[in-house]
């Protein structure tokens, strides 16, 4: 099983220590950050803009990716990418010219990703999947962080897996919701190379760093046949 990268999503820290959550999050080994994009419009809630991720940018050295979850992605892409966003995720469900998109924000320097909402089918992403840099498989709803993940998820990225290897295709694959010590190692094992982690690491139980560890231990600990 390859090894599968942790990318905590601010979207569950406390933005009143945003720079603090953030560097313990590096200390503890994450390997990106996530910023989760909402405008009210495509999804119920309004989260970050592009200001908050130049904000991360400036605390970090690590990787940061910018999943918007917008209407009409193709006028917001420039701003973040501009701010730091090394990576852009934008849902099949927002643009008629998810292609297009794609190549778009690959010709300024960042990589493409895309995502799709749980209740749409996975040939959606026929017409862009050998062009983007990474996919990613919403494992709940969009909107919230701490739902628990959407069953038929783990069928999805299955999936999903068998197709990128089929065609041999370099695409990262990450899953987006749900990600905790319960079920890490069953979405590694269906093929994932990327998770989001929001609640898991982000929390009042326990240390970033305690819950990082407790994520990395689950991960190596295969699931139950």
């Amino acid at each position: 099983m390859p090894e599968v990268q942790i990318i905590p999503s601010i979207l569950s820290a406390d933005l009143g220590r945003l720079a603090e959550q953030v560097r313990e999050a590096e200390a503890a080994g994450a390997d990106a950050i996530q910023i989760d994009v909402m405008d009210g419009h495509f999804v119920p809630p309004i989260s970050f803009g592009p200001s908050i991720v130049a904000a991360v940018r400036a605390v970090t050295e690590l990787p940061l990716e910018a999943h918007l979850m917008v209407s009409n992605p193709e006028a917001q892409i420039d701003a973040f990418i501009e701010a730091g966003a090394g990576t852009v995720i934008v849902h099949v469900e927002s643009t008629p010219h998810v292609h297009r998109l794609a190549q778009a924000i690959r010709e300024k320097g960042a990589r493409a990703g895309v995502t799709l909402n749980p209740g749409t089918p996975l040939t959606a992403l026929e017409a862009v999947i050998a062009d983007v840099d990474q996919v990613q498989v919403m494992g709940v709803n969009p909107g919230w962080g701490g739902q628990p993940m959407i069953p038929a998820t783990l069928d999805r990225v299955r999936a999903l897996r068998a197709w990128l290897d089929r065609m041999q295709l370099g695409a990262a694959l990450e899953v987006d919701g749900g990600v905790n010590a319960s079920t890490i190692a069953a979405v590694a094992e269906a093929g994932a190379t990327m998770v989001i982690a929001g609640s898991a690491l982000y929390n009042e139980r326990e240390s970033v760093a305690d819950a990082m560890a407790r994520l990395r231990a689950a991960l190596n600990t295969p699931t139950p046949a």
